[in-house]
C-alpha cells in the first residue's frame, strides 16, 4: 500500500483556501463598486435583525417569549 503524501495534501488545502479567499475578496470589491446591484442575502444580519420581535397587528413590537433564546 502506498503511503499518503501529506505535503501534497497540505499544499492542495492551502491552494483551495487561497482560491476561496481571492473569490471572496473579488466579490466584496464588486459589491463595494456596485452596492445597488447586490442585495443582501436572505440569511444576512440585516434581514434577520428583528428575530423574535415580530410586530403585532396593532403596530407594537412584541418581545420574544421568555426563556427561548434564538439558537446561533
Amino acid at each position: 500500500m502506498a503511503t499518503p503524501n501529506y505535503n501534497y495534501e497540505k499544499r492542495q488545502r492551502e491552494l483551495a483556501k487561497k482560491k476561496k479567499k481571492e473569490e471572496k475578496l473579488k466579490e466584496r470589491e464588486t459589491r463595494k463598486a456596485d452596492p445597488a446591484d447586490h442585495a443582501a442575502p436572505a440569511g444576512s444580519a440585516e434581514s434577520s435583525a428583528g428575530f423574535g420581535a415580530a410586530p403585532s397587528p396593532h403596530g407594537v413590537a412584541t418581545p420574544p417569549p421568555s426563556g427561548h433564546e434564538p439558537k446561533v
